[in-house]
């Protein structure tokens, strides 16, 4: 197991509670806009929302296999996920909603933006990838640090669970005949999610 030095450790500590409290920042605005979208608007498109923060196992094992440091500084100046979010919403079409608010949210510079919902990845992985600098204000100092936010439907989110579990089982190498099953699903969940909509449009205008 790849671990930080003890002399790092202490350093990495404090770096995770500056993380903590950027990943506290975004995840305080989309608790407000669930507010909006429940109580202001007609509709709220946000199912729930997901946070993590990386352990110190965890981003050691990254920096490590990076070929990077193992390091507090190495981390900041690396790695971009320490701190996640996941906004899980009812619909396709609502991803880019979510996306489009988040984005015009002024004191939030986006580092990196990778729209997986229109061009999946070859294995079929969709969902949208914000990358934002998020401001933190600590008692004597003040820092900007990235969190990331992951925008997907509920079927995405499932299929996401279960090819982490796999690939994490066949660290090898997945066996051909499990990659293509995945494909196919990802496809058919595209496909349930545009379905779904266009039923729910139907409701909305019967109502």
């Amino acid at each position: 197991m790849v671990l930080f030095p003890p002399e790092e450790f202490s350093k990495m500590k404090s770096q995770l509670v500056r993380y903590r409290c950027a990943l506290r920042n975004l995840e305080m605005r989309l608790e407000v806009l669930h507010d909006d979208f429940t109580n202001l608007q007609t509709s709220n498109p946000i199912e729930h929302i997901k946070s993590r923060l990386k352990s110190y196992e965890s981003i050691a094992q990254k920096l490590h296999r990076l070929g990077h440091p193992i390091t507090a500084e190495s981390a900041r100046k690396n790695l971009t996920d320490i701190a996640g979010l996941r906004c899980i919403c009812s619909y396709a079409k609502d991803i880019f909603s979510l996306a489009e608010i988040f984005k015009r949210q002024t004191d939030l510079e986006i580092i990196s933006e990778k729209n997986y919902v229109t061009t999946p990845k070859p294995s079929g992985y969709r969902s949208y990838h914000l990358i934002f600098k998020v401001p933190v204000f600590l008692t004597n100092s003040e820092d900007l640090l990235p969190v990331e936010l992951q925008i997907r439907t509920q079927a995405m989110d499932f299929w996401g669970s279960l090819e982490h579990k796999i690939r994490y089982k066949y660290r090898s190498g997945m066996p051909p005949h499990l990659v293509e099953g995945l494909r196919e699903c990802a496809e058919q969940i595209a496909d349930l999610d545009e379905r779904m909509f266009k039923i729910q449009e139907l409701i909305d205008i019967a109502y």
